[in-house]
């Protein structure tokens, strides 16, 4: 049984909590024995992003000791996995302890796919389903391909959900560009933030998407904002809200936004 030490992201502890639940959901029902270590903090990210690298150090630094004994380190966010993989190398360089976290930390549709070799999930989600791709899972984790690589297209996330009866997905426009959420970068800029927020649900809204979905909450929060202060009928829920929705076959009778599964409660604005 693989041990899986759990990272849950801080906007989804404090905002999102069912997205950390769906999260030992799927993993329990895929054979894992799930530990949250209840110490855990903030993996840093959000000061090192807006440059304030040192002050990110301490919280490294904690990471690390807290989830080097585990077997497997999994979070239901690529930006946080992308800050350990990627970004804890200005703190720790070629520490063997920090190599061998590096190697067994994995965005949660990643260790799927990638460790646990799932195939097909089965469930039902007779929706149409469109996919926000977070950029620093596409392009730092390279969890689907880009435009920007001439490479054989794929798509981690996808790959799981294209099992479930019923679901549809939406074909958008400009597949994989940016939300516009940054981080402290939608405080900053928010009026540049917002316009690209804008775009990204509008292309979502022509495609007739019905639920968006995305590996991060982060950028889900940035665009469920926008959803909700224009009254668009669009349903946001994370991918691991949508699994679990379709393992346990919540019947659904319309298509209607309305009538989706009550998983994802806004936080308040």
């Amino acid at each position: 049984m693989p041990q899986v030490g759990l990272f849950i992201p801080c906007y989804v502890d404090q905002l999102y909590p069912q997205v950390g639940l769906a999260t030992v959901d799927l993993l329990e029902h895929f054979g894992c024995e799930v530990v949250f270590p209840e110490q855990q903090t903030c993996c840093g990210q959000p000061m090192a992003n807006t440059g304030c690298v040192q002050d990110a150090r301490p919280l490294a630094e904690r990471f690390l000791q807290i989830f080097e004994p585990y077997q497997y380190v999994v979070a239901p966010s690529g930006s946080c996995v992308a800050m350990v993989r990627r970004h804890y190398e200005e703190y720790f360089h070629n520490d063997p302890r920090y190599l061998a976290l590096r190697d067994k930390t994995f965005e949660l549709s990643e260790f799927f796919v990638d460790v646990l070799k799932v195939q097909r999930i089965e469930g039902a989600f007779p929706h149409q389903v469109g996919m926000h791709q977070s950029c620093h899972g596409l392009r730092e984790l390279r969890l689907a391909s880009d435009s920007e690589m001439v490479v054989p297209p794929f798509n981690k996330t996808r790959q799981l959900l294209e099992g479930l009866e019923g679901i549809r997905f939406s074909e958008l426009s400009r597949a994989d560009e940016c939300c516009g959420f940054g981080g402290t970068f939608a405080v900053a800029e928010e009026a540049v933030s917002c316009m690209m927020g804008n775009d990204r649900v509008h292309d979502h809204q022509q495609a007739g998407t019905e639920v968006l979905t995305a590996n991060d909450m982060s950028c889900l929060m940035h665009l469920e904002g926008l959803i909700h202060r224009q009254k668009i009928p669009m349903k946001v829920l994370h991918v691991a809200e949508i699994l679990v929705a379709a393992i346990r076959a919540q019947p659904v009778a319309s298509k209607s936004s309305q009538e989706l599964p009550e998983l994802t409660t806004p936080p308040k604005r």
